[in-house]
């Protein structure tokens, strides 16, 4: 048995099944693409997890300042239903193990969705008065709330598709990652100059790039 028969069979035929196809049934090419976006799923975590980090502490930060570090305890300034029960299930988590819930404890329970979830549209207002704060480009303007809700969607949507081991090579990859690398310069100037020096994806992603039969799956 090959190895990508091997691969095949450990996989599942149905998650190998994509890259089968996206290599026109040449399986030992699908064993390639399946490398090649496990190492660039890899790759993007970096850049992932500091813009993340970056977006949740600016945050953060601003918000503490105007209404006080537990302002997430303020239930009106919570607008989206899931925000309010996030921060419901991180208190109850810290209850049951007998831990302080302190506002940093509370913040890092906090999902990705919960962060993006501050500059959708529903916090225009908020927006306009407070979290404006949190981002600003290199010449020192102000950016729009849009500036950082348009792209985060599909940012999150892939950041899902990695930590649940999707496929991931039929997005333009190189767009979000630029993407991701420009708002963190945004948000914090220091986590982008670090995050730059350590990023792998420049050295991982193919310097020709790549070619994948065609699927019924949308690009992104």
């Amino acid at each position: 048995m090959t190895e990508a028969a091997e691969m095949e069979n450990a996989l599942s035929l149905e998650r190998f099944a994509r890259y089968v196809a996206w290599a026109g049934g040449d399986r030992h090419r699908a064993l390639e693409l399946y490398t090649l976006n496990t190492q660039l799923s890899e790759a993007l975590y970096t850049p992932l997890q500091v813009l993340e980090l970056a977006l949740r502490n600016r945050i953060h930060t601003i918000m503490s300042a105007a209404y006080g570090e537990r302002w997430f305890d303020t239930a009106e300034l919570l607008q989206a239903p899931h925000q309010r029960e996030q921060v419901q299930g991180a208190l109850a988590e810290l209850a049951k193990d007998n831990k302080e819930p302190l506002s940093g404890r509370v913040v890092a329970a906090l999902t990705f969705s919960f962060w993006t979830a501050m500059v959708s549209p529903i916090y225009e207002n908020l927006w306009r008065s407070t979290l404006s704060a949190i981002a600003v480009k290199p010449d020192g303007k102000r950016l729009s709330r849009k500036h950082l809700s348009r792209p985060l969607t599909p940012i999150r949507l892939l950041r899902n598709r990695i930590a649940h081991h999707e496929p991931i090579l039929h997005w333009d990859l190189r767009k979000h990652h630029a993407i991701m690398l420009e708002m963190t310069s945004w948000l914090s100037p220091p986590a982008a100059r670090w995050c730059v020096r350590v990023d792998r994806f420049p050295a991982i992603y193919p310097s020709d790039g790549y070619q994948l039969a065609p699927d019924n799956e949308q690009l992104s």
